[in-house]
């Protein structure tokens, strides 16, 4: 019996203690605030294209999903370097539909396209710059060519970029409405799709595929990022 005493008054002696020890070092714990509940923000998401089992647009082993991230990466840097705060929703080899747990869906294409809506909603940002590389049956058509939504800020910061980018790669092309594209449609902050130049033209793919044209590519991109903002500041 003795024991069996001992044995609850040591029990309840360790309860107190560890009771009073939390209790003292409560206060160093910091409340929880609204916002540490806030999600989390930025100026301009990345949405690098295709990735993973989806390569997109090719010729020969050169694939769309490689360009696409590896001028990401190099605009990425770019604006983080220039105070233009940033985050790309790939960065590195892999489909964004594997990531897709919510959307009931056999089409992996639907998946992949939901998921890079749905995180524009779960990032506070103001800006979706889609990065794409075109393709076309005529090898002598080449160019940039950056496609917006019916909205006039997305308008404006495609006309901003397509400006730029026809300086770096001295054409003439004018940004036009991507009414049929389904992040364009679906997206609530101003989007574009930047079709970066085309894989089927020799020169393009030269360009795209090298590390200083890539560095031109997204300084250009950058360049129309930077000029929408001092507009519409």
């Amino acid at each position: 019996m003795r024991h069996k005493i001992l044995l609850v008054f040591v029990s309840l002696w360790f309860a107190v203690s560890s009771t009073t020890a939390a209790a003292s070092a409560w206060p160093l714990i910091p409340a929880i605030t609204d916002q540490d509940w806030a999600l989390p923000s930025t100026v301009v998401i990345i949405d690098v294209g295709h990735g993973g089992i989806d390569g997109g647009t090719s010729s020969g082993t050169t694939l769309e999903k490689d360009i696409n991230l590896a001028i990401a990466k190099k605009l990425y840097l770019l604006l983080r370097s220039q105070g233009v705060a940033a985050v790309m929703n790939r960065t590195g080899d892999y489909a964004l539909s594997d990531e897709n747990r919510w959307h009931i869906s056999r089409s992996r294409h639907r998946k992949d396209l939901s998921q890079r809506r749905q995180l524009t909603e779960e990032i506070d940002s103001e800006l979706l710059v889609s990065l794409h590389v075109n393709w076309s049956k005529k090898p002598s058509q080449r160019g940039p060519l950056v496609l917006h939504q019916q909205s006039g800020e997305s308008a404006l910061l495609a006309f901003c970029i397509q400006d730029s980018l026809n300086r770096q790669q001295n054409t003439t092309a004018i940004p036009r409405e991507g009414k049929t594209f389904y992040l364009l449609k679906r997206v609530q902050q101003p989007a574009v799709i930047v079709e970066m130049g085309f894989i089927s033209s020799d020169s393009d793919r030269s360009m795209l595929t090298d590390p200083k044209g890539q560095k031109e590519v997204a300084a250009a991109i950058a360049s129309g990022i930077r000029q929408y903002k001092w507009i519409t500041r």
